[in-house]
């Protein structure tokens, strides 16, 4: 027995150790894959000349083995904490080199960058002005402050249902205001391409049995009317005729004297019932200007950003990156792993395609550290040093005898 087995004992435990307190002590780091020792045993071909004879001469730390199995993932509500469920990770740009990374924790800097805690920005496909996404490369994403541009009003969807049994009135006292004129009447609010609002109103006058008359009014109170034409239905109260008009409303974007705006008003699902005229169905496809409110990620990865006035628009797409062998990745550090040709190549996609986990937003992904395997792993390699020590007592012991001969 030598002193040189024991020794390499208690080096290989107290690296066991090292690993099993670096466990412990990222129990709560958000991404942390947990490591795993993993040992080689020594041999000195010049101590023995047959194999059969060939002693050890102790033990080696042959590798640190990442355990990347899924972590739990915790709901935290906030917008952009994401996790991966499944296989992948975050590109992160460090001024301008790539790494990689499972924590998903990420805020806005003042620029409105999607960064973590080291600064390092988040990466992926970006979006352009009308939320079209570019998936040709990925770039560090980056959210709009801006408002989005105000939409101009062009088609207006109105749907009635018309009574059948109502009084027929005279078309040529209609007055929108005189309530006693007309049957029936709706407003709302068009917008110009300032964002501008112009409230716009329709009116159906009953004319005769299964007839009746459109008329649209601009302002408020109206201060122009226009008669769009007539409106007819079967006998089954099905809409025959009139089913689209067009007309002008003034143009408040546009400050030359007379400019207008073409509308389009469709009735399209209009009906003539025997029961109280009222709407069914109420749209117009314009837009206010509107402020960024929040945003939320889906499972694909896409960013999607809520905006004052009720629209949604994709602001990009986080992407992830695969790699054949996870475990050849160059921990760096700070949650972030560099790719090296032990890995291979990194395989960025769109999270959800093949071999590509999903996201989920609003979540993180726990460390995957067992406290309760650590702990007894913890006593397992404390047992190790304890009887390497003793090998060495016990070759002191030995030695000694030898001495006192």
């Amino acid at each position: 027995m030598s002193y040189q087995q024991a020794l390499s004992g208690l080096g290989a435990a107290s690296s066991d150790l090292d690993v099993i307190g670096n466990n412990i002590a990222n129990a709560n780091t958000v991404g942390f894959k947990q490591g795993a020792a993993q040992f080689a045993d020594m041999y000195a071909s010049s101590m023995a000349t047959a194999v059969s004879n060939q002693i050890g001469i102790g033990t080696r730390l042959s590798e640190v083995q990442q355990q990347f199995s899924q972590g739990t993932i915790t709901t935290t509500n906030q917008a952009l904490d994401v996790a991966i469920n499944g296989n992948g990770f975050y590109q992160l740009s460090n001024n301008g080199s790539v790494v990689y990374s499972r924590n998903g924790v990420f805020h806005l800097d003042n620029s409105g960058n999607i960064v973590n805690s080291a600064g390092l920005q988040l990466m992926g496909y970006a979006a352009d002005s009308g939320g079209v996404v570019n998936s040709a490369s990925t770039v560090p994403l980056t959210v709009p402050t801006a408002n989005i541009a105000p939409t101009a009003t062009k088609t207006i969807t109105a749907a009635f249902n018309l009574n059948s049994q109502d009084a027929v009135k005279a078309v040529a006292d209609f007055d929108p205001a005189n309530g006693n004129t007309y049957n029936a009447s709706t407003s709302v609010d068009a917008y110009d391409s300032l964002g501008g609002t112009q409230k716009v109103s329709v009116y159906f006058t009953k004319t005769g049995t299964n007839t009746w008359e459109a008329f649209a009014g601009y302002g408020d109170p109206v201060s122009q009317k226009t008669d769009l034409g007539a409106v007819s239905f079967d006998a089954s109260g099905n809409m025959t005729s009139g089913k689209s008009f067009t007309f002008t409303i003034p143009n408040g974007a546009d400050p030359t004297p007379g400019a207008t705006q073409s509308l389009t008003l469709s009735l399209a699902g209009t009906t003539q019932y025997g029961a109280k005229s009222g709407l069914t169905n109420l749209h117009q496809d314009g837009n206010s200007t509107g402020e960024l409110t929040g945003f939320t990620v889906g499972t694909d990865g896409m960013l999607t950003g809520n905006y004052s006035n009720g629209e949604t628009k994709a602001l990009g797409q986080i992407a992830i990156a695969n790699f054949n062998n996870q475990n050849g990745l160059q921990n760096m550090g700070g949650n972030v792993y560099a790719q090296t040709a032990a890995s291979g190549a990194a395989q960025v996609s769109v999270p959800g395609s093949t071999n590509h986990g999903t996201l989920q937003g609003g979540a993180v992904e726990n460390s995957n550290v067992d406290l309760t395997s650590e702990l007894v792993n913890l006593i397992t390699a404390q047992r190790n040093y304890q009887a390497n020590a003793q090998t060495i007592k016990t070759q002191q012991t030995v030695d000694q005898t030898l001495i006192n001969l």
